[in-house]
């Protein structure tokens, strides 16, 4: 597996990054452990968590592997933002929940430094300044080696890169967005200030709660029975089946099962690689529950697309410019 720089970062990630929301969930400890040895056998070093994911179990189980391996050897990033019990203060980017949520994350995960600490979703109760301010502190005080955002828009983006650069406070690396062939909308602004801003961008369900999988196929009426999709439909989750289920939707899976057929690679693995190769990604989250979805992720390095096979995702899967952006697109100066 290749490595690449985070961000404007000296730290170097490898090219898919593990993610573990289904620890303690659709993957027990056992599965876990196995997933994360292969992983890291593989070549893999970044491994994605957060407080909230099963209420901390994917964090503890995190911990306890890392008893029995060389720490400096991973990249373990965590996030913080979403409520972790019932007080008024057990949830959000203030002073207080953060102070006390990295404390917890890091008994948790039984290690005396988080490598990428990530804020979880803007918070719209918090000053920003105050919570730029204290994520700062943590990497002043040795207990974050790094910073990052997740789930922010641009402007809001933009206006914490400003505010720690006129402060002199540790800024933002990098931003964990939802990116895959389906959605495609951080291009239009979010994307731009990732780049001239130097942040590395790590997407979030690049295989869109399995729609990109190869499970999926035009002609299906209803999700497969114990899916990521079909829960998503009972929770209204945003990647639920009547949402997706639109010709722009079968036509993205329809390409890719073309390309499949000309490459030999599977659906996941050419939806990856898309994803994994796009302008200004360092490294795609791989959210996987079993050993067959992790090797067949894996899969999804090592190879390029053709220009061709690329560029014929990209015209699938575009999606209009709004205003005002479509309005500059047609007025720009060759």
């Amino acid at each position: 597996m290749n490595y690449r720089l985070l961000g404007r970062t000296g730290m170097k990630v490898s090219e898919l990054c593990l993610g573990t929301m289904e620890f303690g969930r659709g993957a027990d400890e056992a599965t876990s452990v196995h997933l994360l040895e292969r992983f890291v056998e593989a070549g893999g070093n970044f491994i994605d968590t957060a407080d909230v994911y099963n209420e901390g179990v994917s964090e503890e189980i995190i911990g306890r592997w890392m008893k029995h391996q060389r720490r400096d050897a991973l990249v373990i990033a965590t996030k913080v933002r979403f409520p972790m019990g019932q007080s008024p203060n057990d949830v959000g980017l203030s002073r207080k929940h953060i102070l006390s949520a990295i404390e917890n994350s890091l008994r948790r995960l039984q290690t005396d430094y988080i490598d990428l600490y990530q804020v979880h979703c803007w918070d719209q109760l918090t000053p920003l300044e105050e919570t730029l301010d204290t994520l700062n502190t943590l990497v002043k005080s040795g207990k974050v080696r790094y910073i990052g955002a997740s789930n922010y828009t641009a402007w809001q983006l933009q206006r914490a890169v400003d505010l720690s650069r006129h402060n002199g406070w540790e800024p933002f690396c990098c931003l964990q967005p939802l990116y895959n062939l389906l959605d495609r909308d951080i291009e239009i602004e979010i994307m731009p200030v990732c780049q001239n801003e130097g942040l590395g961008i790590i997407p979030w369900s690049p295989l869109r709660g399995g729609w990109l999988s190869g499970r999926y196929k035009r002609g299906m009426t209803r999700p497969p029975q114990n899916s990521r999709v079909e829960e998503a439909s009972k929770h209204n989750w945003s990647e639920r089946w009547e949402v997706y289920n639109t010709e722009r939707t079968w036509n993205i899976i329809d390409a890719l099962f073309a390309i499949t057929a000309e490459t030999g690679k599977s659906v996941a693995q050419v939806a990856l690689n898309w994803v994994k190769d796009r302008p200004g990604v360092t490294a795609p989250i791989i959210g996987v529950r079993t050993m067959q979805h992790l090797e067949d992720n894996l899969g999804a390095t090592g190879w390029s697309l053709s220009s061709e096979h690329r560029d014929w995702l990209d015209r699938v899967s575009d999606i209009p410019l709004p205003y005002p952006q479509s309005f500059i697109h047609n007025a720009r100066r060759e």
